[in-house]
């Protein structure tokens, strides 16, 4: 197997392995600890109280094995801004929740509004720097383009915004959003691999970085990713996808993303309408 696809997986590997002892017991002295909504799901409020903000290991990890990567292979660079720029929305999200105690962080229009932005850049750069057409292949196509036209713009917006606060709901639960992201990324690495998309560093990056998060981040979770990690992971898969044409097929491989996000919508909803009672 080429050295650009082993390589880049063991890297972010052994990086987020170094960094775990290091970084695991600073967030716990800092007391950055994960909070729970009060009507979200049961499963989740359990593990409140866990050091947050482990997602700095995942960046990190995928930041420095891709920069090694993006002289030769120049396509990885939407991809790596669009997971760097939601990593730093999470960031600031995580940091005003868990060090300046604003229990709701960034405020729904803050957020949203910084997720226009960085999607609208990133939508610039894949149509008018990278060149890459907005049209879609269709899953068990055999290779059918879809042209939707102008509403291609406005779609993206949805798919990348919808994404990312996607994976954000399946943080919580101890492995869940980095063992349904890290298949994922292999999906995509076996892809851009076999298409030869030039995608390929990056991707192997993440899978890497995610294998040695899961370590500290399975059952008993000594530490979960926060909306460091998960905006990240979510920016990390619409970029990915679009890149190579294919986010129709985050609908298939990114399923438990949706449950999740229906699960929690119906959680909230229920536990609002009923004065406090769970659905489950």
């Amino acid at each position: 197997m080429s050295s650009h696809v082993v390589i880049p997986v063991l890297a972010a590997f052994a990086v987020s392995l170094v960094l775990g002892p290091i970084v695991i017991p600073f967030l716990r002295k800092l007391k950055m600890k994960q909070t729970e909504r009060v009507e979200g799901v049961q499963s989740h409020l359990k593990k409140a109280g866990t050091p947050t903000m482990g997602g700095i290991i995942i960046l990190a990890a995928v930041i420095v094995t891709s920069l090694f990567y993006v002289k030769d292979y120049p396509k990885i660079i939407p991809v790596l801004f669009l997971t760097v720029a939601f990593g730093l929305i999470g960031f600031l999200d995580d940091y005003l929740k868990v060090v300046l105690k604003r229990s709701d962080g960034l405020m729904p229009m803050q957020k949203m509004a910084l997720q226009i932005i960085v999607t609208a850049v990133f939508a610039f750069y894949l149509v008018k720097v990278a060149d890459i057409p907005l049209t879609m292949l269709v899953p068990f196509s055999n290779g059918y383009y879809l042209d939707i036209g102008w509403m291609a713009v406005p779609l993206l917006f949805v798919a990348v915004i919808g994404t990312v606060n996607g994976t954000n709901f399946t943080d919580g639960l101890d492995g869940l959003a980095s063992s349904v992201t890290v298949l994922v990324a292999t999906f995509f690495t076996v892809v851009a691999i076999g298409t030869k998309s030039g995608i390929e560093p990056v991707t192997c990056a993440v899978v890497g970085a995610l294998l040695g998060f899961l370590l500290f981040n399975v059952y008993p979770a000594s530490v979960f990713m926060g909306d460091t990690g998960s905006l990240a992971l979510g920016g990390f898969v619409a970029g990915t996808a679009y890149m190579m044409q294919m986010p129709l097929f985050i609908l298939i491989v990114g399923i438990i993303y949706l449950v999740e996000v229906a699960s929690v919508m119906i959680q909230v909803t229920y536990f609002k309408k009923t004065g406090g009672k769970r659905f489950f």
